[in-house]
């Protein structure tokens, strides 16, 4: 990667830091914290890759929705942040390429006649959903019969599916592994509806700098580094996502 412009450091790290938002909902990507009280996991440690490339120090600020996150960025509190690009979050910050996708499926109660994600979507299905994240934006935008009933966390969605009877419970592959364990009979379906690409979102003022961790994302994928991660962390039902196409190198 090319020497950084004084610009890209102007609008990442103003004074010397670069402050980084990470969703710490997402137990894939953030899998606890330090003993200093740092988050840790994937997306900690891309920031830190990052700041590294830039030759800053990192402030990780952890936000518990990812609405927060969102804002962190556009409002320039964070110069980056760590979340799952989707359309409508990208209507007020720009993302990079994908890192990694992790896999969004469906489980099913016990005795459902539902055997195949092509028969979810069906009039009269309602599907248990955590509100506003990226698969349920996208959910809300590609159903065309079956209703979401909505609830405010991932551990709330999980509880309405088993109280309200509802005919599937939407989330990521491996969080549905676990709550499957505590559901007699309930099936986790093959595939997935969705993949979630999680990236870097920044300013969509920032020009430079969307160039630049353009060119990161491509190198880390490149490099091994996020394959090296999901090692390290032992993290399972996401992969590494394909290295972009195109990519242009920081100034």
């Amino acid at each position: 990667m090319n020497s950084i412009s004084p610009r890209v450091l102007e609008q990442l790290a103003p004074h010397g830091v670069l402050s980084a938002g990470v969703y710490l909902g997402n137990i894939l990507l953030v899998t606890g914290r330090s003993s200093s009280g740092e988050p840790t996991g994937i997306s900690p440690d891309i920031c830190r890759a990052i700041a590294k490339r830039l030759g800053v120090e990192i402030n990780l600020m952890g936000f518990n929705t990812q609405v927060e996150v969102v804002e962190a960025v556009a409002s320039g509190r964070c110069g980056i942040s760590l979340l799952g690009s989707d359309p409508a979050r990208a209507q007020k910050v720009t993302f990079t390429p994908a890192y990694v996708e992790l896999e969004a499926t469906y489980l099913v109660p016990a005795h459902s006649p539902i055997t195949d994600l092509s028969q979810v979507d069906q009039p009269g299905i309602r599907i248990a959903s955590f509100y506003k994240s990226a698969y349920d934006l996208w959910l809300q935008r590609n159903l065309k019969h079956a209703s979401l009933v909505h609830a405010d966390s991932v551990k709330a969605s999980n509880e309405l599916f088993v109280s309200e009877k509802l005919e599937a419970l939407a989330g990521l592959k491996t969080g549905l592994v676990s709550v499957s364990r505590d559901i007699p009979g309930s099936r986790i379906l093959d595939g997935q509806f969705t993949g979630i690409q999680q990236a870097i979102a920044i300013q969509k003022s920032h020009l430079e700098s969307i160039e630049f961790l353009n060119a990161c994302v491509a190198e880390f994928i490149r490099s091994g580094l996020v394959a090296d991660l999901i090692s390290k962390y032992q993290v399972q039902g996401l992969s590494v996502a394909k290295l972009p196409q195109t990519t242009s190198e920081g100034r």
